[in-house]
């Protein structure tokens, strides 16, 4: 006779991994609609008038490749973590997400660099809440998201360098 434990646990552990590309689409789908919307940000970032502590232009793609990549999976450690946490940990998550998508249009399609430092302010604050509220879901998801928290730190400080510059 078959286990219906393990009949039952099927779908459940299918869902588990649906929302898992859920969270890798919508996180790289972010991505994808930023490279669209920069036009030629290489171009862009080499004709800046950058301080010396600002990373190669070559950098960012793959960093962001993995942060996106962490920013996925955190989001999903959450979502498949019952309880009244997880809902504030989910909109914070969206939050930081949304403000994430605006900021590359906002530099680089727009070259509007106030309202970029604006944007990434935002999302600083976004991400800290996120990994807070995260804390409180799973430790693991929170601690995904520091290394995004400290590059966001980061690239805030280089977005206000560019637009005092520029």
């Amino acid at each position: 006779m078959p286990s219906t434990h393990n009949t039952a646990a099927a779908p459940a552990r299918r869902r588990r991994w649906l929302v898992l590309l859920l969270m890798l689409a919508l996180c790289y789908g972010v991505a994808g609609a930023g490279a669209a919307a920069t036009g030629d940000a290489g171009s862009t970032y080499a004709a800046l008038d950058k301080p010396a502590w600002a990373p190669p232009g070559w950098l960012f793609g793959p960093v962001w490749t993995l942060l996106y990549g962490t920013i996925a999976v955190a989001g999903w450690l959450v979502a498949r973590r019952p309880g009244p946490a997880r809902r504030p940990a989910l909109v914070a998550w969206a939050v930081q997400l949304a403000l994430n998508a605006l900021w590359t249009p906002l530099f680089f399609a727009a070259e509007q660099y106030g309202a970029a430092f604006l944007d990434i302010s935002l999302l600083l604050t976004a991400v800290v809440s996120t990994v807070l509220l995260a804390a409180r879901v799973d430790r693991r998801a929170s601690w995904l998201l520091v290394p995004y928290l400290l590059w966001v730190g980061y690239a805030a400080a280089l977005n206000l360098a560019l637009w005092l510059n520029n």
